[in-house]
């Protein structure tokens, strides 16, 4: 059997409600992980996505700040929603799949972006940013104890690798690519023991992006993206990495977020 997995963060749901319908229509992933959804549980838009036969919805959201969910078309169970950094923020949401291969975890995460300033002093959205992902980092070095196949899904607002940026060098003290950040998400990965499913499956040097700034002119011309969003899994479920697709044409549709969707199938 295969499930096909995909993330995406798309800066409110109900504005953008057309866009996620139509990714589904024309992708069809069992699962679907949205980030920045901006609407309070009570408010969230279930019908379309019944309509199109995802029937189990995990939602973690809040008044039009940040929110997580999880769309799915295979039961789910045991769902909860971790905060982070002692802050009711909506950043997280977790359910486990029934699959007929067996349970599935999946993390949905929206990390803090950081604000415009690499200064912890200087900027408390930044200094919230390092301690979320120092305790995402401590938080998955006990997931990993589970014993149960998982995948890490969201923006993550860090692009770690020289070539998840559109340029190395002058990225190096914009935030998202800060060696402060990038440190951490790297450790946080190599003390997890997750395997950054979208460099498994694209090796560096090749350029990977999956968010280009609303700020550029033209951004496809321009093409200062980075990779902002990711999956990671579990050791056990890199044997079954088989396809990734990031719908860069996403960035180009009408009204659309600064991100795109990125989907990965396991096949058994």
């Amino acid at each position: 059997m295969s499930i096909s997995i995909a993330t995406w963060n798309i800066n409110s749901v109900r504005l953008r409600i057309d866009l996620v319908t139509r990714f589904l229509e024309e992708h069809k992933p069992d699962i679907l992980c949205l980030q920045e959804t901006k609407c309070m549980n009570g408010q969230f838009p279930h019908g379309p996505f019944r309509k199109l036969g995802y029937d189990y919805h995990a939602i973690n959201g809040q008044k039009g700040y940040h929110g997580v969910a999880i769309l799915s078309r295979l039961p789910l169970q045991e769902e909860e929603s971790l905060i982070f950094c002692e802050k009711p923020d909506a950043r997280h949401g977790a359910a486990l799949v029934t699959t007929p291969d067996g349970p599935l975890r999946i993390h949905n995460f929206y990390v803090p972006a950081g604000g415009d300033i690499p200064d912890v002093e200087a900027n408390e959205k930044f200094a919230h940013k390092l301690g979320f992902l120092d305790e995402m980092r401590l938080w998955g070095q006990k997931e990993k104890q589970t014993q149960i196949p998982t995948v890490l899904v969201g923006d993550l607002n860090v692009a770690p690798l020289e070539n998840d940026v559109w340029s190395h060098k002058q990225m190096l003290k914009i935030v998202s690519h800060t060696p402060m950040e990038t440190e951490r998400m790297l450790a946080a990965i190599q003390e997890g023991e997750w395997v950054d499913a979208m460099r498994h499956l694209i090796p560096e040097p090749e350029k990977v992006y999956t968010w280009w700034s609303y700020r550029a002119a033209d951004w496809a011309l321009a093409n200062r993206g980075r990779r902002l969003d990711h999956i990671w899994v579990s050791p056990d479920l890199a044997p079954k990495l088989s396809d990734l697709t990031i719908l860069r044409e996403a960035r180009g549709w009408e009204r659309p977020s600064d991100h795109v969707p990125v989907m990965l199938r396991l096949s058994a």
